[in-house]
């Protein structure tokens, strides 16, 4: 697995040259989310669909 900074400049680095700092902010802020995601559902920390439903029922 890349460090947070590889798939940064990696993710950077396939950008076209005249991209604004606005997308490459937004990019990485994605990139971040992801990476966040994965590592959650690495650890387990997940719930299935059926407990989603029961939860946003009980809003």
């Amino acid at each position: 697995m890349q460090t947070a900074k590889q798939e940064a400049l990696n993710t950077i680095k396939q950008l076209p040259e005249n991209t604004d700092m606005d997308e490459i902010m937004y990019r990485l802020y994605v990139l971040d989310k992801i990476r966040k995601g994965q590592e959650v559902v690495e650890q387990g920390k997940v719930i299935t669909s059926e407990e989603l439903k029961r939860e946003i029922d009980s809003w």
